[in-house]
């Protein structure tokens, strides 16, 4: 497998980006090795608040949550998925499935970081991926939160605003990460945020990830991914430990897909759900510490959450 790896200085001075990169190397699942990089804030010994991103951003996503996170006394880990951020970057389409995505986390987050008493939050691809990764091991979590997301096996018809992006990322002769993420957000984002998005991918050789990634969410039965994802509802529908959902009001592509989670998943019954208002797909963008709110918790009150009061900008 062939990869790529962003120079270091494409990462210097990021606005709003201080923080300090960690890396673990894992199997690329072809006989080589891949680096990942990996957000690691706040106290090494308090239960982490794992943060997952989706596509085609990165760590940077979730600038605005850390802060506020840490100063609550929280640990917080935001890796960036293979392809995308400081991580590497294998270079042939090919190279990526769902399944090796979710293989690639698990040993990040359960081999080499070993991540227990875990409050995770998934947004986009950081929801396809990380809710099978509860489904692979769910007595790691103590708490999970999901946005704009879903875990799709191919049985409901895929919205014409998600079959839109899909066609656009196969065919379009261009792929600007940055006015994507921009496009994605309720708010307009300075020239300054669109280059720290743009900055993994110093030209389209870094992109084969971002660009492959939506032809892997599941529009059939016959999918790859779907049998898979399949047996991660099952787990799912036994999961009782707390199970909240913070959708956003702005999003086109995951309009709606609060639904399944509240209709099949047992510890959502009786959680404060939420919908962000003035949040487009990428929330975490247009009200971050709003949803860094939503996460913090209680740790003396045997895990129950303690609800702040939300605020916007």
């Amino acid at each position: 497998m062939q990869t790529l790896r962003t120079p270091d200085e494409r990462f210097e001075g990021l606005e709003g980006y201080p923080f300090e990169p960690h890396y673990a190397e894992i199997a690329d699942g072809d006989g080589g090795t891949l680096r990942v990089h990996y957000l690691d804030e706040g106290p090494a010994d308090a239960a982490p608040v794992l943060l997952m991103h989706g596509e085609p951003s990165w760590s940077y996503l979730y600038r605005h949550m850390v802060p506020p996170l840490v100063a609550a006394g929280h640990r917080v880990i935001a890796p960036d998925l293979v392809g995308f951020g400081r991580s590497d970057k294998p270079t042939e389409m090919s190279d990526y499935s769902y399944a090796r995505h979710v293989e690639w986390m698990r040993e990040l987050l359960f081999d080499r970081l070993d991540l227990r008493d875990i409050t995770y939050f998934g947004q986009d691809w950081g929801g396809l991926i990380g809710l099978r990764l509860v489904a692979l091991d769910p007595d790691r979590y103590a708490r999970v939160a999901v946005g704009n997301t879903g875990l799709p096996t191919g049985h409901g018809p895929a919205s014409e605003a998600f079959l839109a992006w899909q066609k656009f990322s196969q065919e379009s002769p261009e792929f600007p990460i940055g006015q994507i993420v921009n496009g994605g957000s309720a708010t307009d984002l300075t020239a300054e945020v669109i280059a720290a998005y743009d900055a993994p991918f110093p030209d389209d050789s870094y992109k084969a990830g971002a660009r492959i990634f939506p032809s892997y969410v599941p529009t059939s039965p016959d999918d790859p991914a779907s049998a898979d994802n399949i047996a991660a509802w099952e787990v799912l529908s036994r999961f009782e430990k707390p199970f909240l959902t913070c959708f956003s009001d702005q999003d086109a592509v995951t309009k709606g897909g609060d639904a399944p989670f509240l209709a099949k998943v047992p510890g959502a019954e009786g959680q404060p759900h939420v919908t962000i208002e003035g949040g487009g797909h990428f929330l975490q963008e247009d009200r971050g510490p709003e949803l860094a709110d939503v996460l913090m918790h209680d740790s003396d009150q045997d895990g129950i959450y303690d609800y702040l009061e939300y605020y916007g900008y």
